[in-house]
């Protein structure tokens, strides 16, 4: 079975003595669950896997009583040191500050129970981490699989990548395009949005969210303003409420809105979003073209392999702790600018549709970049950019 590389650094974290809760972060469906399964095989500690799929949010008995079973199974074995894994861990209401005070137990009784958990929400883990559990945890970002990873493991094609984005669940049916484009709009995108922010966080405009996920994935590789899109959307409210919604669906690993490089913090942030989903295959999915008739639309396929390109950024942006922007003037656009400390690094995608673009140029001048980079045609070909690792660009 195909390794995600993740597992190596999370065995070595875990055979070393405990220190630090290690919590594993991740969209849906991209293998978190899988790994933890792999990882358990690996290791000779003994362990206990639960998962808070099905419990009720405001059970936060449940927790402890896993704890408890963990501690007992523990003395029961007489070993020296025992795993814990708690997945979804999101579910529950005030998980963090049980997690804060059965850890705290454990390091004041000299109890050897190392923790890992695991969430498909960033935003709701993150937030019970910086309420409670400040200086107890590391990190582990799963984002979605890579071109290599998909091509290692199911022989994908650059084209099929590009096209069927990296949901590894769905490899087996692409064959059957109809069944993969429920499956990915059924299991995927609605249990998604269902389960990871309309269960868990206060939406007033559901109907809303949805609809501008659609939207986004519609536009992505676009530029929109707030106000287009708001003349778009029926019972819209306001930008505030957008924003949020579009933070929320990012953050799930869904679609994100890129700001505009400016140089000075106020300008990004109050820039038009470019729409850019994590994932190809949330685009095809929703697309009335297949992938035959796709190869042949020279512009939806540009837009794909530009779409490529944005998802493997900014899935690596996380991961690699590097900010992800794009830079307009007028008609002058640069598709991607990369942050990291003080380097700066513009990126355009050229797919052979598009004409000549000045703006390379000008945004050379204008902020000293770096470096600025062509991928596509007369660049680095798009197919090798995609086994690169964004970070080797600093």
């Amino acid at each position: 079975m195909f390794e995600r590389p993740y597992i190596k650094s999370l065995k070595a974290r875990i055979k070393e003595p405990r220190k630090f809760i290690q919590v594993i972060l991740g969209p849906r469906q991209v293998g978190k669950t899988t790994m933890i399964t792999q990882l358990l095989t690996k290791l000779s500690i003994s362990n206990l896997y639960e998962s808070a799929d099905a419990v009720s949010a405001t059970n936060t008995a449940w927790l402890m009583q896993v704890w408890e079973s963990a501690r007992l199974r523990m003395k029961a074995s007489g070993t020296s040191e025992f795993l814990l894994v708690i997945d979804e861990i999101q579910k529950i209401d005030n998980w963090s500050e049980v997690v804060k005070q059965q850890w705290d137990k454990d390091t004041r009784e000299n109890i050897n129970i190392k923790v890992i958990i695991l969430g498909s929400s960033r935003l709701l883990i993150q937030k019970g981490l910086t309420e409670s559990l400040a200086g107890r945890f590391e990190t582990i970002y799963l984002g979605h699989w890579s071109y290599p990873e998909m091509q290692e493991a199911f022989g994908w094609s650059i084209e099929q990548y590009v096209y069927f984005g990296g949901y590894p669940g769905s490899s087996t049916l692409i064959d059957d395009e109809e069944r993969w484009k429920n499956y990915i709009k059924n299991s995927l995108i609605e249990t998604s949005i269902s389960k990871d922010i309309l269960m868990l966080t206060r939406v007033d405009k559901p109907a809303l969210l949805k609809r501008l996920f659609e939207l986004g994935c519609l536009y992505s590789g676009q530029i929109l303003s707030y106000t287009k899109i708001l003349g778009q959307l029926q019972d819209a409210g306001n930008t505030t409420t957008l924003v949020n919604y579009l933070q929320l669906l990012s953050q799930c690993g869904l679609l994100g809105g890129l700001e505009k490089y400016a140089g000075n913090i106020i300008r990004k942030r109050s820039s038009s979003p470019k729409f850019q989903v994590y994932n190809n295959a949330l685009i095809t999915a929703q697309s009335n073209d297949s992938y035959e008739d796709a190869m042949i639309n020279p512009e939806f396929w540009g837009r794909l392999v530009e779409s490529s390109v944005g998802t493997h950024l900014i899935n690596h942006a996380i991961s690699e702790r590097y900010n992800l922007y794009y830079w307009r003037e007028g008609n002058n656009e640069v598709d991607f600018v990369l942050e990291k400390g003080n380097k700066v690094i513009g990126l355009e995608v050229k797919s052979g549709i598009k004409a000549d673009n000045a703006g390379m140029g000008i945004f050379a001048e204008r902020f000293h970049p770096e470096k600025v980079l062509l991928v596509g045609t007369s660049g680095i070909p798009y197919d090798e950019f995609l086994k690169m690792n964004p970070k080797e660009l600093f």
